[in-house]
C-alpha cells in the first residue's frame, strides 16, 4: 500500500509541474506548400495571434533567390495582420545586395517585393536592447532590435535550408540570429567573446573558433526570445521546406538546390520543429531529382544538431514530437 501511495503522489507532482516522461510535443505537417495551406497549418496550431503581431521572416540576401517569397507568405500575414520584421546583418558584401546597413536592407527588402505587399520593420534600424538569457554558459544577455519591445506575439516563419556556419537553419537560427541586432549577432557568433560589431575582426578564429560555443549561443538566444515573447501572447513556429539549397538566405549567389519541396511544418515547439525537419532530410532517399547527400554533409560538418540538442538541455523544449498530417485523406 505504502508503494502504491508512493507512485500516486509521485504522478500527482509530475502532473502539478506541466510535465510527464511520456509527453511529445505535436508537430503539424502538410505536403502542400501555397498561401492556403499555410493558413491551414497556422489554423491547425490553435493559438491565435493576439495584439500587434511580428512575423519574423529572412527577406533575403540581394541576388539570393530562395527566400519565401511576399506571394507565398501573404494570406497567413493579411490574416494575423502582422508585420514583417528583420534586422541588419554582420558582415559585408556587393553594397547593392548586402543588408548590413538599413539604407541598403531597404532597397533589397523593397526589390525582393516584401513592401509592396505589407509593412515592413528593421527592429535594429535605430536602437537596440538587451533581453536576458536563462542560459549564462555564453551569453550574459541576447541583444536584439530595439523594436521588438512593440509586438505582443511572433510567428516565427522560418524558410529550413542549410547554412554555411550553423550546418541548417529553421526555427532556431530565426530566433536567435534573425531576431538579434547587428551587434547582437556578433555577440552570439562569437560565443560572448564581442558584443559591438567589428566586422574586421569578427570573421577572425579568435572570435569565431569556438563552433559548439556558437551553436549553443543560438540555443541560448533563441530561448531568450521565446521566453520575451511568452511573457505577453505567445510565439508560435512554422517552417517551410522548399527550394532548399545547403547555403542560407544570407548568401548572396547560394549552392543551387538538389531537394525536390517538401512541404510545411508547424508546432508551439521549436526543438520539436527543428529536429522534425532534419528528421525528414535523413529519410530522404537518393534520386536523380531529389539528393539530400550535401545538405546532411554540410549539417554534420558543422556539428548543426547540436544545437537542437543544446536547446532540448537548457529547456527550450523537446525533440520527441508526434507529427501530424492535417492533409485530407
Amino acid at each position: 500500500m505504502k508503494h502504491f501511495h508512493f507512485r500516486a503522489l509521485a504522478l500527482v507532482m509530475l502532473l502539478a509541474l506541466g510535465t510527464t516522461a511520456w509527453a511529445q510535443s505535436k508537430v503539424y505537417l502538410t505536403r502542400e506548400i501555397s498561401p492556403a495551406s499555410l493558413v491551414r497549418i497556422y489554423q491547425a496550431l490553435g493559438v491565435k495571434a493576439k495584439g500587434r503581431v511580428a512575423v519574423k521572416v529572412s527577406t533575403g540576401e540581394g541576388s539570393n533567390p530562395n527566400y519565401l517569397k511576399p506571394e507565398l507568405i501573404k494570406d497567413l500575414v493579411y490574416d494575423v495582420d502582422g508585420t514583417i520584421v528583420e534586422n541588419n546583418t554582420a558582415y559585408g558584401g556587393d553594397p547593392k545586395d548586402v543588408r548590413n546597413n538599413s539604407a541598403n536592407h531597404w532597397k533589397v527588402i523593397d526589390r525582393h517585393g516584401f513592401t509592396k505587399y505589407f509593412p515592413v520593420d528593421i527592429m535594429d534600424e535605430y536602437d537596440e536592447i538587451r533581453i536576458p538569457v536563462r542560459d549564462h554558459t555564453h551569453l550574459n544577455y541576447d541583444i536584439v532590435g530595439g523594436h521588438l519591445a512593440n509586438y505582443d506575439f511572433m510567428i516565427c516563419l522560418n524558410h529550413f535550408k542549410g547554412h554555411p556556419m550553423g550546418g541548417y537553419g529553421g526555427a532556431l537560427k530565426n530566433l536567435s540570429i534573425g531576431c538579434a541586432s547587428a551587434n547582437g549577432k556578433a555577440y552570439i557568433h562569437s560565443a560572448g567573446k564581442m558584443n559591438k560589431l567589428n566586422m574586421d575582426s569578427l570573421w577572425t578564429p579568435k572570435y569565431i573558433g569556438d563552433q559548439d560555443g556558437f551553436l549553443e549561443s543560438m540555443a541560448a538566444a533563441a530561448q531568450a526570445v521565446v521566453n520575451y515573447f511568452k511573457k505577453e501572447n505567445g510565439i508560435i513556429y512554422i517552417s517551410v521546406m522548399n527550394n532548399m539549397s545547403i547555403d542560407c538566405d544570407c548568401v548572396d549567389h547560394p549552392a543551387p538546390v538538389k531537394l525536390e519541396d517538401y512541404g510545411i511544418l508547424a508546432s508551439t515547439d521549436p526543438v520539436a520543429l527543428d529536429q522534425a525537419c532534419v528528421d525528414i532530410i535523413n529519410n530522404q532517399k537518393v534520386t536523380a531529382k531529389n539528393d539530400p547527400t550535401d545538405l546532411l554533409k554540410r549539417i554534420d560538418k558543422q556539428h548543426g544538431t547540436h544545437t537542437i540538442d543544446w536547446a532540448e538541455k537548457i529547456g527550450l523544449g523537446s525533440k520527441k514530437y508526434t507529427l501530424v498530417n492535417i492533409d485530407k485523406k
